[in-house]
């Protein structure tokens, strides 16, 4: 769908690698300006965070502060549809690289800036990770052990909402430029994409005072819940319509609880109780075997190495591509993935190709 498309990428670690490597799955050329130590990603979690984010894309690095190598990198923007980039605010304007100085060579370009805070805010020039993101815009706060403490997530959601928040907005300015035959430039926060999420909750919040968003959709009832099961694992329950309550009640041999479909979560709530000493009573396996035959919105709780075994077989949507000890994990469904995508580039892999291609 991008085929055509060039993307000069000059971002580190996850928001903007993710970004391009999700266009790259579009079909576009990525190339990837890393400086001569390497992407920072390169030294972290033994590489592999590196070698998934940066899959299919060229490498070549070079010393943006060395005449040569910022002219090497101003001929290849001179030729690309897309600028990717995220350092902090001001550092491609002492670099000579802004929008306003890509614009002098390359008026069409769609420019992309990920930061943090944004360009512009008060907060702009602050040092900060995506725990410190969760944090602020009050998604931190939506998880909740029973003790009311937050839980400390194992998955970076700012830097992934946020690469995907920035796809969109590439996506639709390249769309724009197809109309009207002007670049753009994007000011993209991370913190915007979660914020954007909150909506739902942000309004509940200002107009009844109820900090968790939807009630039912927070654990609060019975038939929308995680319940542990007899060899310590959990499942989801979330049989929030009633056609799915009475086919999990039926199914379990408890018809008398169909009128208890929104029965509070309570520990004084004997209704409550019951269905958790049920599901204590069979293990993850039998009531995964239930959840596949009994149409009610249950599902186990898997651990990575499970959920990677899942979506690699080929009887749900392959997503998960894995062959002679390679895996690729797919931005969009793609049955063919593995076929096309390259893996990542080795420091430097293409440098010798992109700097004579720059010079003609």
């Amino acid at each position: 769908m991008l085929e055509g498309v060039t993307v000069i990428d000059f971002s580190h670690y996850l928001p903007g690698p993710f970004a391009s490597l999700r266009l790259a799955d579009l079909g576009a050329e990525v190339i990837k300006i890393e400086p001569k130590t390497g992407d920072m990603m390169r030294s972290l979690a033994e590489e592999c965070v590196f070698y998934a984010n940066n899959a299919g894309k060229k490498s070549i690095a070079l010393d943006l502060k060395n005449a040569q190598d910022l002219q090497t990198a101003k001929q290849l923007i001179r030729k690309a549809d897309v600028i990717i980039e995220s350092f902090r605010p001001g550092v491609m304007r002492r670099l000579g690289l802004s929008y306003e100085d890509i614009r002098t060579i390359n008026e069409t370009v769609i420019y992309c800036s990920i930061s943090g805070f944004g360009q512009q805010s008060e907060h702009s020039l602050l040092g900060s990770h995506d725990l410190n993101y969760m944090a602020i815009t009050g998604v931190l706060a939506q998880l909740k052990d029973q003790e009311g403490r937050p839980v400390h997530p194992a998955i970076t959601f700012a830097d992934l909402i946020g690469s995907i928040h920035a796809v969109e907005q590439i996506i639709a300015a390249l769309y724009h430029r197809e109309r009207t035959g002007k670049g753009t430039y994007i000011d993209l926060s991370l913190v915007d994409g979660l914020l954007s999420l909150m909506m739902n909750h942000f309004v509940i919040e200002h107009d009844t005072g109820r900090k968790n968003g939807i009630d039912v959709l927070a654990g609060t009832i019975v038939s929308y819940h995680l319940y542990e099961t007899k060899d310590g694992r959990y499942v989801s329950l979330a049989a929030l319509e009633k056609k799915f309550w009475e086919n999990f009640c039926h199914a379990v041999g408890k018809p008398e609880w169909i009128s208890f479909h929104y029965s509070p979560t309570k520990e004084d709530n004997p209704i409550f109780q019951e269905i958790k000493c049920l599901f204590a009573t069979k293990t993850l396996q039998e009531w995964t075997e239930l959840s596949q035959t009994v149409d009610c919105c249950l599902a186990p709780v898997l651990e990575t190495d499970e959920a990677k075994a899942l979506f690699a077989n080929a009887s749900y949507r392959k997503m998960i591509h894995m062959t002679d000890g390679r895996i690729e994990v797919a931005t969009r469904y793609d049955e063919t993935l593995l076929q096309k995508r390259k893996k990542a580039p080795a420091l430097d892999e293409h440098g010798d190709l992109l700097r004579k291609g720059s010079d003609e």
